[in-house]
């Protein structure tokens, strides 16, 4: 049984389809990236999910529950951390999650218990007895994490998560999103390609409300991203006569060229192996660098994005 099941949603306000008949399906235990340009129908999709909202039509599941018959149920079985987190700024971290303990009905003991374990997973156990009103964004950020799993969720929701966060803030969310992995189903919502690319291990390309592909990340990469190569040089005179030489070749797509770096998109991958450090030998270029560079799901977002866009 798939721990997220979407078929055919749709959310319209008024003449605007936000939702035009999303169909998705996210395997238990997945740290699945949820990708979209701003305004793709991300978040709309996590409110419909979350019992935040209801669709115009459709049909959704999380771990087992209808959305739409049992709210309560749902409740239970998920955990949800929105992109801008509410918390009662006097409390302390442990006050906190024990008042949500209490709302989740957990015993004395297991509301002490769960709380020392999720403020150590979040790193938050030595800042324990503060208030939470003089936290930072990250530290705020890593308390909503653990006050949405506090009643062991089966699938947890992730808005944004780090986009808001300075590097550091950034690295200790996307550690603690990593440390979830087999504890329950993690669906995070983010325009941020590298966070989903170090991450995730299925990825959804949503626009225009509508889902435009859903794949393994590495099988993704391989499927849409373009084979190219990065040289580099100290002579830009050279490269840029190297570059236009290239532009005539059968097997080259483009070359851009950037503070004298050449990125060589190619056709045909065995013979820009085979051909192209031959033919920079052949030019009298002196090489600081020449790499295959490996295919980045920005690129594939962009390739996917921009064809939707162009429709």
């Amino acid at each position: 049984m798939s721990s997220v099941s979407i078929e055919d949603l749709k959310k319209y306000y008024g003449p605007v389809h936000a939702l035009g008949g999303l169909n998705l399906e996210v395997a238990p235990g997945t740290v699945f990236g949820f990708l979209g340009p701003n305004g793709a129908g991300k978040t709309t999709t996590l409110r419909i999910l979350t019992g935040l909202a209801r669709p115009t039509s459709g049909q959704a599941r999380v771990a087992g529950v209808d959305i739409l018959k049992d709210g309560p149920k749902l409740a239970r079985s998920i955990g949800h951390l929105p992109e801008e987190p509410a918390f009662y700024t006097w409390m302390t971290p442990r006050e906190f999650l024990d008042y949500l303990g209490r709302l989740y009905g957990l015993s004395s003991t297991e509301r002490a218990a769960r709380a020392r374990e999720l403020l150590a997973q979040v790193h938050l156990e030595e800042v324990s007895k503060r208030r939470i009103g003089g936290f930072s964004r990250g530290m705020r950020q890593r308390l909503g994490v653990a006050a949405a799993l506090i009643h062991h969720p089966q699938v947890l929701f992730l808005d944004e998560p780090a986009s808001a966060l300075d590097p550091a803030g950034r690295k200790e969310m996307l550690e603690l999103i990593e440390s979830l992995r087999g504890q329950c189903t993690v669906v995070m919502s983010t325009h941020i390609l590298a966070d989903v690319e170090r991450v995730c291990d299925e990825v959804g390309i949503i626009a225009k409300g509508r889902m435009l592909v859903q794949s393994r990340r590495e099988q993704l990469l391989e499927r849409y991203a373009v084979p190219a190569f990065e040289v580099s040089g100290d002579d830009r005179p050279a490269l840029a006569r190297w570059a236009d030489e290239l532009r005539k070749v059968s097997w080259v797509s483009s070359v851009a060229a950037e503070n004298g770096t050449l990125h060589i998109t190619v056709k045909d991958l065995q013979a820009a192996k085979r051909e192209l450090l031959p033919k920079a030998v052949h030019a009298g270029l002196v090489l600081n660098r020449y790499e295959e560079v490996r295919p980045s799901l920005e690129d594939v977002f962009l390739k996917l994005v921009g064809t939707e866009n162009a429709l």
